[in-house]
């Protein structure tokens, strides 16, 4: 089975092919850009770069994984609607995974998983030898309860190190999309019905109507 895997919750623009065939996964191709501002520039062409250094088309292509936050509202939107789209348009299932899984999944012992909420907050979750415990929360780094977390990974825990007990030095750490679809993986090998993506937003956007 051949998975189209996105994430757009964090500043990195992602997207990778994963071949998943029973219980081994295969990373085909990959494509990551840490650009803010780029989703919307940088994810399609990504998918198509992903397809072209793979020699696939999207009719190889059999289900789609998307990161389906906490994330920034513009940014988690793009690649939601685009995961959407394309598996609507190839008539393949589309399934969601949340993207600090992506992050807590891989790690041993007890971790806080964070990434940018902007605000000068962060998204974050606890994982126990990478289960998570509980909802994905948002607040800022001086607010953080006591998760007796041994140690704190991800682009969030990149920003405050020196708030969270993280190395100043360690390298910020986005969504594993292998991860995704290895999370997915229960749903895909059973042919699950598609999902109807929903965001994990945790707060409302910034813009907001106008009042009448």
């Amino acid at each position: 089975m051949r998975v189209l895997a996105l994430d757009t919750s964090t500043a990195a623009v992602q997207a990778a092919l994963v071949d998943l065939d029973d219980d081994e996964l295969f990373l085909t191709s990959f494509r990551r850009e840490v650009n803010a501002r780029g989703h919307v520039e940088k994810l399609a062409p990504f998918i198509e770069g992903c397809l072209a250094d793979a020699g696939r088309t999207v009719k190889d292509v059999d289900a789609v994984v998307s990161g389906i936050g906490p994330g920034p509202f513009t940014g988690l939107r793009v690649g939601m609607v685009t995961a959407a789209a394309f598996a609507d348009g190839a008539g393949i299932p589309v399934y969601g995974v949340c993207s600090l899984d992506g992050i807590g999944a891989n790690t041993r012992g007890r971790a806080l998983a964070a990434t940018d909420a902007r605000r000068k907050e962060i998204y974050w979750a606890v994982y126990e030898d990478g289960v998570r415990e509980g909802e994905p929360q948002v607040c800022k780094p001086a607010e953080l309860p006591d998760t007796k977390a041994d140690y704190a990974i991800g682009e969030g825990a990149s920003l405050y190190a020196e708030q969270l007990p993280m190395d100043a030095e360690a390298t910020p750490i986005y969504p594993d999309l292998v991860k995704l679809v290895e999370l997915a993986a229960p749903r895909l090998l059973a042919g699950a019905p598609s999902e109807q993506l929903t965001p994990l937003y945790l707060r409302r956007p910034d813009a907001q109507p106008a009042a009448s």
